[in-house]
């Protein structure tokens, strides 16, 4: 199979607000916050009592499902307070952090002579491990599975998504640790791909299949290539892992400390100065948000990319798996006559009143809007222009809708999770949420079969 992937269904969407290739730190904060909504289907034990001491990289909660599964403090400071919802659900987690930072530093070990177990080990104890990912189901992986593969993405094509390659420079060391570990936890291939004319730190690292990727989005989605180099069949697993995840499991590795640290893509429309900022972790997003210019009122702060992030207030905080913060206007107002005039300033995958087929450079500066109501779904034909996974999307959907497990499983909800849908919920004339619709599907799944 060649090393090379080449997408030609997709649909690249063009912004305005891309971050300058320029990194800033951003202030302290005061409060760093773990969202237990970030780590899906895990049942969190407390270690710590509220109002207890901690310090960074010390664990405050495992898994109730994996005991060894621990979950460390981004920071050192004072659990000031457990969030509960109904039923005494923990919803987050705050900090309020020490003004000079103390690590718990484990001891480091030589990653080439280590085992499979002392890998597997050191990155439960030291936190790393909620890093790893695995499909299908799109959890944390569970350390006693072993995977077919291990997967990386290093190629980015979501809208004003950070540059990886930039983001990167400089952990050639970092990357290579957690590589290399990782090569241990699989009898197969660890995939990494980056683009086909990028100069990016992963294309050097060594024990890795590399493959260069071309196309429009969704070519990026470590998803698209799994479907293309290796697909999962029922009872197979795959992991994987963001680049910049990486460069924390491989300073781990290497010096035995949880360093949080993340460099993050400040971009979007409302934002004056887009660009990075090095921050952690759980830290207030208005530590960087306002120090770029975002004065707006009306304003949508996303914690994450415009299709797959999650809203956020300006006083939220920074996701545990996130290095893009989007902030674009709110869509709150009316356009009169919207659906019967033709329409320059917006972005479709259809002909039909719209131009930018015709000006396929031109950056657009879009808003929250929908742009219509929910309705039931009209069969178009167009999400298969924009989905590239060798999977009918509609018909999955409709499957998960109804439950139907013969259905989902034969339609290959294995191979996806929630963001290989993003872009067919971009262009769903239907408005139908369909990320929200895989994700419960996926959940509904692993219930079942498990």
């Amino acid at each position: 199979m060649s090393k090379d992937i080449q997408i030609k269904k997709g649909l690249s969407i063009n912004l305005v607000g891309a971050a300058e290739l320029e990194t800033a730190a951003a202030a302290l904060s005061n409060v760093y916050t773990l969202n237990l909504n970030d780590f899906h289907g895990i049942t969190p034990k407390m270690l710590l009592k509220q109002g207890a001491e901690v310090k960074a990289g010390e664990p405050i909660f495992y898994n109730k499902n994996i005991e060894d599964m621990l979950f460390v403090s981004p920071v050192s400071g004072e659990l000031v307070e457990i969030e509960r919802g109904a039923r005494r659900r923990i919803l987050k987690l705050k900090i309020l952090a020490d003004k000079e930072q103390d690590f718990v530093v484990l001891p480091t070990i030589d990653v080439d002579s280590a085992t499979k177990q002392d890998i597997k080990s050191i990155l439960l104890k030291g936190g790393c491990w909620p890093f790893i990912k695995q499909r299908p189901y799109d959890i944390i992986a569970d350390p006693d599975t072993t995977p077919k593969a291990i997967f990386v993405s290093g190629y980015v094509t979501a809208p004003l998504a950070a540059d990886v390659n930039y983001i990167l420079k400089g952990k050639q060391a970092e990357l290579q640790a957690a590589i290399s570990a990782l090569a241990k936890l699989t009898p197969g291939k660890v995939h990494v791909s980056v683009g086909k004319s990028d100069d990016s730190p992963l294309a050097a690292l060594k024990g890795i299949e590399l493959h260069k990727v071309s196309g429009p989005h969704p070519a990026g989605l470590v998803g698209t290539q799994i479907n293309k180099l290796d697909p999962i069949n029922k009872g197979e697993l795959v992991w994987t892992v963001s680049p910049q995840d990486l460069v924390i499991m491989g300073e781990f590795l290497l010096t035995g400390k949880f360093n949080a640290e993340r460099t993050v893509a400040l971009v979007g429309s409302s934002v004056k100065v887009p660009k990075y900022y090095t921050t952690k972790i759980g830290a207030e997003i208005a530590t960087f948000l306002y120090a770029s210019g975002v004065t707006e009122e009306n304003i949508r702060v996303i914690n994450g990319d415009v299709l797959t992030g999650s809203k956020s207030r300006p006083d939220g905080s920074l996701g545990f798996y996130n290095s893009t913060v989007s902030v674009i206007p709110e869509g709150d107002d009316y356009e009169f006559f919207g659906w019967n005039k033709p329409i320059f300033n917006k972005i479709s995958n259809t002909r039909a009143l719209t131009f930018s087929w015709m000006q396929p450079k031109k950056k657009y500066d879009l808003t929250t809007n929908t742009n219509g109501e929910h309705r039931a779904f009209v069969v178009t034909g167009h999400y298969e222009q924009v989905f590239p996974l060798d999977i009918f999307p509609m018909q999955l959907l409709k499957a998960c809708m109804v439950k139907d497990l013969d259905e989902m499983e034969q339609l290959g909800l294995y191979e996806v999770a929630p963001e290989d849908f993003s872009l067919t919920e971009f262009i769903c004339i239907s408005k139908q949420p369909h990320q929200q619709i895989i994700r419960e599907g996926l959940d509904y799944l692993q219930k079942e079969i498990g």
